[in-house]
């Protein structure tokens, strides 16, 4: 048996058999969440010294029209991000923890702000003061 052939047969019936082939999937499904930069902000330590409050952000869109809007407006996600993370380190009290529904609030009306409509949520990773 000519093993060419039997490979070659094989990678036609996977082709034929995938749903893309087929016309009715389009191809892969588009991931519905969005990694954004760490936004970064100067804080006052207890000592007085300056620290850092980092946010870990993303967010999930699994509306396909809004994601693309998303993607194209990520620059403005981040200003928008970035303004509001400062203003939450502003009103930080050196050695207190910060406020992260608040923040979270913020961060998620600013969102719905930069993309025009609801219907994207944020996502937080990690809220850190260093």
């Amino acid at each position: 048996m000519d093993r060419r052939a039997l490979l070659g047969l094989a990678a036609v019936a996977a082709a034929t058999a995938s749903p893309a082939a087929a016309g009715g999937g389009g191809g892969a499904p588009q991931p519905s969440y969005m990694r954004l930069p760490t936004v970064t902000a100067n804080v006052r330590r207890p000592d007085g010294r300056r620290g850092v409050m980092t946010v870990e952000t993303g967010i999930d869109t699994p509306d396909a029209a809004l994601r693309a809007r998303a993607v194209q407006s990520a620059p403005r996600l981040r200003a928008a991000y970035a303004g509001v993370v400062q203003s939450a380190a502003n009103a930080l009290l050196p050695g207190h923890p910060p406020d992260v529904e608040r923040l979270v609030a913020s961060l998620q009306a600013a969102t719905d702000r930069a993309l025009g409509r609801r219907g994207a949520r944020l996502l937080i990773g990690t809220v850190m003061v260093v």
